[in-house]
């Protein structure tokens, strides 16, 4: 497996994010999520705007990873937390995590939590939370082993169609 180089994104990567997080959004969602609402969900929520903007904002950290060639096949988004569960000082949201599937299982997804757990103690997080749909059990899976307990539910709109998504913490 080619190895992942890993680092904190910035400005200069808004581009590569948003092709990333419109790449791995179709590909982990197409099989489920109705087409023309996931085009254009994808067009906002992973266009070139919504990234420029993320990354122009000191309270969101983005860590990407890349080939050694410099290309984009990872990366995750921490944010201030917007889910609604009952916040605690110190509370920070890992809002975006994807890998392109060739470079998921190898330790990837672990490499990459370990950049972000990094980045959340540095701003001195006490626990980080998430939202993962409740269709996809791999990514469950992940998280339990990763340390992260179901504390709620939240309803994720593609369009005018909602989809659940539980909601995940994990003490840092």
């Amino acid at each position: 497996m080619t190895p992942v180089l890993w680092r904190r994104a910035t400005p200069a990567d808004a581009a590569a994010l948003s092709a990333l997080g419109g790449a791995t959004f179709l590909a982990s969602f197409a099989h489920d999520h109705p087409g023309e609402a996931l085009l254009t969900h994808i067009a906002k929520a992973h266009g070139l705007d919504y990234y420029r903007d993320a990354l122009a904002d000191p309270e969101q950290i983005a860590i990407i990873g890349e080939t050694a060639l410099g290309a984009p096949v990872a990366y995750a988004l921490l944010t201030p937390p917007n889910l609604p569960v009952a916040l605690e000082p110190g509370d920070y949201e890992l809002k975006r995590i994807y890998l392109l599937g060739p470079w998921q299982s190898g330790g990837h997804g672990t490499a990459l939590m370990e950049q972000v757990y990094a980045a959340a103690q540095e701003r001195g997080t006490k626990r980080l939370l998430l939202a993962v749909y409740t269709q996809n059990e791999k990514a469950q899976a992940f998280y339990a082993r990763q340390g992260f307990e179901q504390i709620g539910r939240t309803t994720f709109m593609v369009g005018d169609a909602a989809f659940e998504d539980l909601v995940y913490a994990r003490k840092m």
